[in-house]
């Protein structure tokens, strides 16, 4: 039987709202400026893929990608969700460090298998009040598959605050796994950052 938590809840209103949780304030962001960010965000996932480096030595760079061209902040307060409420300023400051290895790691390795492929940019449109930058990703072997990557200027610059891979959303899918590690660990945060540093 299925039993309506105060996550599950939230996570289905999240779902069903989520045009209102996501950046504004698109005063300068133009179709052209959003496709220029995401044709620089490619060249740099196409360069680390043809690069030949170790895994590790990708996953530092892919960091610092996601560090350059994602809302890393947004990102991860939006993870969190509603425990970030009672998250104190030290625990939002670790959580923000760890969940942005943790996203460089686990969608790192999605990208390593683009290896001997290739990402292009194929499109650009506004979404209400951002823009929705498609591309499609060309591996060997396969069918190509689209990565679609949102974007906003809510800090003021350029950046991406959402992405799919093959239609899965980061922004809920890392949602509902934060929620998880808290789970399991009965809402301790200090406990759950510690799991993070060792996931993805």
């Amino acid at each position: 039987m299925f039993r309506l938590t105060r996550r599950s809840f939230s996570l289905s209103l999240a779902a069903a709202t989520g045009a209102a949780l996501v950046p504004a304030q698109l005063l300068a962001l133009t179709e052209s400026s959003a496709k220029k960010l995401i044709d620089s965000l490619v060249a740099d996932i196409n360069k680390v893929i043809a690069s030949g480096k170790s895994e590790t030595a990708m996953y530092k760079d892919f960091e610092r990608i996601f560090a350059r061209y994602s809302d890393t902040s947004y990102i991860a307060a939006y993870a969190m969700g509603v425990d970030g409420r009672r998250a104190t300023s030290a625990q939002k400051k670790q959580f923000s460090k760890a969940f942005q290895q943790y996203i460089s790691r686990k969608y790192g390795k999605r990208f390593r298998e683009f290896i001997g492929g290739r990402l292009e940019v194929t499109g650009v449109r506004k979404v209400k009040s951002w823009y929705e930058v498609s591309t499609l990703a060309h591996l060997r072997g396969e069918a190509p598959f689209e990565v679609t990557f949102h974007v906003s200027e809510r800090t003021g610059k350029d950046l991406f605050f959402n992405m799919y891979i093959e239609g899965v959303n980061l922004l809920l899918t890392e949602r509902t796994e934060i929620g998880a590690m808290l789970d399991r660990r009965k809402g301790d945060i200090d406990q759950m950052i510690a799991d993070l540093k060792r996931a993805g």
